[in-house]
């Protein structure tokens, strides 16, 4: 079955991820701690993954992680250049 990415990277959302993540001033391990308040157990090393494009990312993290950080679904996919 062919890749729906032509890169190795497995998501396209992971350096915007990044870049609000640090804009909030939040460490991974902070991002991680959020998101399990809202039952989204997702490690500190699965958020370094993600914001390095090596791990795939459910919905269910996307619309958390929007949430944590404050920022629009559209930003996350480079639709829009405000957080």
């Amino acid at each position: 079955m062919k890749r729906i990415l032509d890169t190795e990277k497995f998501n396209i959302i992971g350096e915007r991820i990044k870049q609000a993540r640090i804009n909030a001033k939040m460490s991974q391990k902070e991002l991680s701690e959020r998101l399990e308040l809202l039952a989204v157990y997702t490690c500190r090393g699965s958020v370094s993954r993600i914001e390095n494009g090596r791990r795939a990312v459910t919905d269910i993290e996307i619309d958390a992680i929007s949430k944590v950080l404050n920022v629009s679904l559209d930003y996350l996919f480079g639709r829009d250049e405000q957080a």
